[in-house]
């Protein structure tokens, strides 16, 4: 096995990475440099396929404010969003844009040269930067990855996989064990400052706008090495995916197709929103995916439509692009015909408890974007706040590591040496696993039983059936390649959503028990670790 050292460690490439190397790199004394490590190619990620854009208070912008921003986002969050956390967030997003205009960030104009800005559901106000009309997280991210590539600073590994952290007797983060696809080698990694920045969950559901790589691979790294989870239980799913099944994922459309006029309707044409919120299309994204997947169980149907035939032709070209080009690839001719849409799974609002700075309950150890739960999307996340929590909570977790010396551990304990060993030994069983077959029986356990509605009785019956492939998948460390490393975690996150689900027995934001046993009024966050299981609710 090899062994190397570096001053930070960054698992994922997506923008909460790249964008935490950059400014870590600016600001923090590294003399082991920094190194990014992805399971794909640098710049492919979660991040890549978020279309309508990043909200962000700008100054410019003389309709809003960051009472309005906090206002919309606790509404949200429906009663779980951390006050603080929404107010510092909200606070700097100002800042953020800024830094991210002079990385070469270019954020969609008008004719005057003025930032625009579009309006997407549960906000009261027009403040959603985009960039290339849909493609924000794309260009955003290429930018940062552009960056990245050319700092002497950063080095980076692609298809590159972290099995295991090095966490010592004292809870302290020493490094990660990584495995290489191509060269099939382990390799210790060394280091005083791991952040983990690996994504979402929408993977281990039978329809989701993630990409493939979105396995829960970060979560799954966190929990078996003690750190606290919060709010496992909370997925959103988006209420508008393309009804037309790709090799991996459902096609986003955007939800600021909505913002800008489209009504979702039936196969007659016939809009239905006013049934179920007065904000109609604009409601919070649980109340529209909900109502979208009724009509689909009350009519019988696999989808419903949304009529984008109201925007003008030339505003809707210009405006959604690539959503325009993706549908015409489909034979959808979307400003005369109706998109066929139904709800697919799409954001994690759990993940690993951090603070603002990316800490975790384990030292040294850190995460940031869709990975973390940081408490501001609390149980329902407010559109497009995503990406602002990803690139506001990397500078402030490089600030704070102003403060402290990164220095490589010249010691490691017991507890270390015994995660190295593991890799280390070549005695397990190679017996090939149908990887691709578990995984499937995974996301349809996941879509059927712990999906958009839930009870009881479903979740009980997905924790059995969870644990019976799991006795079909003998692996319980050391794997032989990334695919079978991919479905260790994700029958591990899915056994932790399960389980969290089944403890909160109300229904609140994105989180809908059919059999509530109590008011959502006094909700508190759910926690979850490796040693203690399901810990009390805690406002």
């Amino acid at each position: 096995m090899k062994y190397s050292k570096y001053s930070a460690i960054i698992i994922g490439s997506g923008i909460a990475g790249l964008y935490a190397a950059l400014k870590i790199e600016q600001q923090v004394d590294l003399p082991d440099g920094i190194l990014v490590i992805t399971k794909s190619k640098l710049g492919e990620s979660n991040s890549r396929y978020a279309q309508g854009g990043m909200a962000a208070v700008i100054h410019e912008n003389k309709d809003d404010s960051t009472a309005s921003h906090i206002f919309d986002t606790v509404k949200a969050g429906a009663g779980l969003s951390e006050f603080n956390v929404v107010k510092y967030i909200s606070e700097h997003s100002d800042a953020v844009v800024k830094d991210l205009l002079k990385l070469g960030v270019e954020f969609d104009r008008d004719e005057d040269n003025k930032l625009c800005f579009t309006k997407e559901a549960a906000h009261n106000v027009r403040r959603i930067l985009h960039c290339g009309g849909d493609a924000t997280g794309k260009m955003i991210e290429k930018v940062l990855a552009d960056n990245v590539s050319k700092n002497q600073n950063i080095d980076i590994y692609e298809r590159t996989a972290a099995v295991d952290l090095l966490v010592n007797s004292k809870s302290e983060c020493q490094g990660v064990v990584v495995f290489n696809a191509d060269t099939q080698d382990y390799e210790t990694v060394y280091s005083s400052c791991v952040i983990i920045a690996s994504g979402g969950i929408g993977q281990i559901y039978k329809y989701t706008t993630n990409p493939s790589g979105a396995t829960g691979d970060g979560i799954a790294l966190a929990y078996n090495a003690g750190a606290v989870l919060q709010d496992m239980e909370f997925v959103q799913f988006h209420p508008t995916a393309l009804a037309i099944d790709g090799d991996e994922n459902r096609f986003l459309i955007s939800e600021a197709v909505r913002g800008e006029g489209a009504k979702l309707v039936d196969a007659d044409g016939i809009e239905f929103m006013y049934k179920y919120d007065e904000d109609k299309e604009l409601a919070p994204r649980d109340i529209v995916t909900r109502a979208n997947y009724n009509e689909m169980v009350s009519n019988n149907t696999e989808n419903v439509y949304l009529n984008a035939t109201c925007i003008d032709e030339k505003k809707l070209v210009k405006r959604f692009p690539n959503i325009y080009k993706k549908c015409m690839e489909n034979g959808i001719d979307i400003a005369h015909e109706f998109i066929p849409v139904a709800p697919a799974a799409h954001y994690f609002m759990g993940g690993i408890k951090t603070n603002l700075q990316g800490e975790t309950s384990i030292k040294g150890l850190f995460a940031l974007g869709e990975a973390s739960s940081t408490g501001l999307h609390g149980a329902n996340r407010l559109a497009s706040n995503s990406l602002l929590e990803c690139v506001v909570c990397a500078f402030s977790a490089a600030e704070h590591l102003k403060t402290r010396k990164l220095k490589t551990p010249k010691q490691i304990d017991f507890a270390v040496k015994s995660v190295i060993d593991k890799y280390n030994n070549d005695d397990f069983m190679t017996d090939e696993i149908d990887v691709k077959s578990l995984k499937l029986r995974l996301k349809d356990i996941m879509w059927n039983r712990a999906g958009i509605l839930r009870d009881e009785k479903s979740l009980m019956t997905a924790l059995e059936e969870i644990d019976r492939l799991k006795k079909e998948f003998p692996r319980s460390s050391k794997c032989i390649n990334i695919e079978e490393y991919e479905l260790r975690n994700m029958l591990l996150v899915s056994s932790l959503i399960v389980s969290s689900a089944l403890a909160r027995k109300e229904s609140i934001g994105a989180h809908y028990r059919v059999d509530a046993q109590k008011s959502s009024k006094d909700a508190a966050h759910s926690f979850i670790t490796k040693n203690e299981g399901v810990l009390n609710f805690v406002k």
